[in-house]
Formats: structure tokens, sequence, C-alpha cells
């Protein structure tokens, strides 16, 4: 008989070979701090004797393991239980999830909001509901927009990265190419590009790169299309102006139609949401799949990362992570590395895929936990190091850090 089952062995070799292989590394912590060990496939495992210091989590303000954050999520699971049950249409709809929920509406300036399971379940949700004939996304958006994309079954059409005037110039090349001639309106059953529906997408802070995208720009450029804009605030969510993300920098709430964001990086919990209208909301209650087809995000998560986003709007957390920002950049830059992006996070740019290995693997020798970040992930030829600093490092943590990238980068010459 023939096989028609999968050589899973021969494609695990074919990752080793090309370095891109990945193990899962256990961890006894997710703040600054934590012991590692070797992944031990189905044994338990053996974590070290001594504690690195962590600089490559989403946990900017280093909430995951704050008391206030960890004795709501006690109380949510002692007052409601450690799980919705079922999905929020049949019972697992509580009061914890419509306190987040209002939380998160007044942090992003919208009439209401929806939390998810996560913030891939968000994106390709959201977008797949929406079923828009075109998408606009940008070159970096992150793999859920992508997935959301293919759910969709839209045409989508990739924009250079932060790009608003290569946005506009793609827009216009629809509006006037083949699909606006007459023999395309005839062959889609007459109708045309006028008649599309079309969706701009982007992050905000683009989780590789550090980069922030010019929203209000986006904004111009989509409106002048009529199109509706979408921004992923995964990574800005708590980070910037009262609590919510560039969106609220920029003072944007009123022209982007869809603002989503995930509750497991600065909300120091796990899930997602969308925030924007009440009709929005309303559609997607009734027609994002992943919403539907769920089980409702555990309570001791929806009310762990309501207390985050309080105390993200409410105490220091934002101040102290930015001064972290700005001392890491600046210890960084003074020892003769490349440091780009403009957010938290810090990308060390060294070019060569070994080179970053090889740096990584250095920087913890000397108890720095920070990845290198190679091909496919980013473009060949642009590997680098993705430092994220907390808003809960010292300032003896950030000064080992940068004393190890300096020793770690002299070893392997890249300074």
């Amino acid at each position: 008989m023939r096989e028609r089952g999968f050589d899973l062995d021969a494609r695990l070799q074919n990752r080793r070979h090309r370095d891109l292989y990945r193990n899962l590394q256990p961890a006894d912590s997710v703040g600054p701090r934590a012991r590692f060990g070797p992944d031990p496939g189905a044994g338990l495992p053996v974590l070290d004797a001594e504690s690195d210091l962590v600089f490559a989590a989403n946990n900017y303000l280093g909430l995951a393991n704050d008391e206030r954050v960890v004795e709501a999520a006690q109380r949510a699971a002692d007052v409601v239980g450690t799980g919705a049950g079922a999905s929020r249409l049949v019972t697992g709809d509580t009061m914890v999830h419509r306190d987040l929920e209002a939380r998160i509406a007044d942090a992003k300036h919208a009439e209401r909001a929806l939390a998810f399971s996560s913030g891939y379940a968000a994106n390709v949700g959201t977008i797949a509901a929406l079923d828009p004939d075109v998408v606009f996304s940008d070159a970096l958006n992150h793999a859920s927009i992508v997935d959301g994309c293919r759910l969709a079954d839209a045409d989508v059409v990739v924009y250079d990265h932060c790009d608003p005037k290569d946005l506009r110039e793609r827009m216009d090349r629809r509006r006037s190419g083949p699909a606006a001639t007459d023999e395309a309106m005839m062959a889609n059953g007459g109708t045309s590009t006028e008649a599309e529906s079309w969706l701009v997408v982007t992050d905000s802070v683009f989780s590789m790169d550090g980069t922030i995208a010019p929203l209000e720009s986006l904004a111009d450029v989509a409106e002048s299309a009529g199109a509706w804009l979408m921004v992923d605030e995964a990574h800005a969510t708590g980070c910037f102006v009262d609590g919510g993300g560039i969106v609220q920098r920029d003072g944007l709430e009123d022209r982007v139609q869809i603002q989503l964001g995930t509750l497991s990086k600065a909300l120091a919990s796990q899930g997602g949401y969308i925030a924007g209208s009440n009709e929005l909301v309303e559609y997607l209650v009734n027609e994002a799949r992943s919403f539907v087809f769920s089980t409702g995000l555990a309570p001791s998560a929806a009310a762990a990362a309501g207390e985050a986003l309080h105390l993200a709007r409410t105490t220091d957390r934002r101040a102290r992570l930015w001064r972290n920002v700005d001392k890491l950049r600046e210890g960084l830059e003074d020892v003769g590395l490349e440091v780009a992006g403009e957010s938290q996070i810090l990308p060390v740019h060294v070019g060569d895929r070994a080179d970053a290995l090889a740096l990584s693997e250095a920087l913890r020798d000397r108890g720095i936990v920070a990845p290198a970040i190679r091909p496919p992930t980013v473009p060949a030829g642009t590997s680098r190091i993705r430092v994220a600093p907390m808003a809960t490092h010292s300032a003896p943590e950030l000064e080992a850090c940068v004393n190890a990238f300096a020793e770690a980068a002299e070893e392997i010459g890249v300074i």
C-alpha cells in the first residue's frame, strides 16, 4: 500500500539544516529574572541553578507577577471559576468579561470592546468576519493579520512598510487596473473596484523592528479612498497615553474604525480584544467564528488583564518603562552597537544570521536572555537581537545587560 502519511522527521531535519529549528525552554518565572532549562521533550524539566536576566519578554510593564494582578486573578477564580465553561454565547459571558471590556473601551475611547481568547483569534476572526474584497496590508504586519486575510479570501495588496505614499499609489493602481475595466465588471457580475469594500490594516508598533506606523497619514489615505482603517495595537496597548496605544497618543480614535490588541503583553494576561462602535461589536458577536466557536476567556485571565490595565493607567509603570528604554538604548549605542526602532522594542542590528546566533549565545553565556531574530522572520541580511526591557528592570540590571553586550559583541567581532 502506498504510504500517504507525513515524514515529519525529514521535515524537522530540513529545519535544522536551515538553522530554523526551534525548541521550548522551560522557565520558573515570567519576570525580569528567571531560571531556565533545556527542552526535556516528554520528560520533566530540570532548571538551571542560576537565574538569567530576561530581555526577551513582552511583559513590558512587569505586571505579570505583580501581586495586585495575581490577586485579581485569584479572586475571579474563587468567585466565578477557573474557566468560562462554554462559549460566551452559551453560558460563558460573565461579569468579569463585561468589566474588562468596559475598561478597554474607556482606555481606547471607543463605544464598546469585545474580548477574544487570544490576539490571534481577534485578528483572524475580525478580518474574516468583515470579509473585505481588498485588504491593503503593511509589508511587516503580524502573521495573524496575514492569516486573517487568507481566511477572508480577500485580494491582498501589500504596501511598503510604514509608507503612506506607497499605499496611496497602490490604491490608485487598484482603481485604474484591470478590475476596473468593462470586461472585468462583466466577469464579476457587474461589479467594479468602485463597489469593492477596502480595509487598510497595520500594526501600530511592529514587534521585530520597533517601528511605529504613521497612523495619521495612513488615516488620510484611507479616508481619501473611502476605506476603513484597522490598527493592531498588540505591542502598544498599556504602554502609551493613559494606558492606550498609538491611536490614543495621536488622537485618532474617531478616524480608526477598528482598534485591536492583545491582553498578553503589557497587560500581563492572555487573550485579545477589538474596540470600536457598538455595531462593530454586535456584528462580531454574531459573525466572528473565532469568537462564536471558542470557549470564553478564562475569568482569571480577564480579571488579571483588567487590573493590569488599571495599573497601567494609574501608576508610574509607563514612566518607569520609558526611562529604562532610554537608558538601555543610550548604553547600547555608547558601546558601538546599532540600535533601531522608536519604541520599547530595541532591535540591535547585526546583519549576518550566523553572527546574530553567535551573539545571542554569547549573551546567554553571560546570563542575558535576548533572542536572535533571523530570516525568514526578517529579511535576509537584517538579522538582529531583539531587546525588550521591562519597567521592573533595575539600574544595575540594565548596566549588566549593556556590559554583557559589549563583551559578547567584541568577542564575536561585531564591534
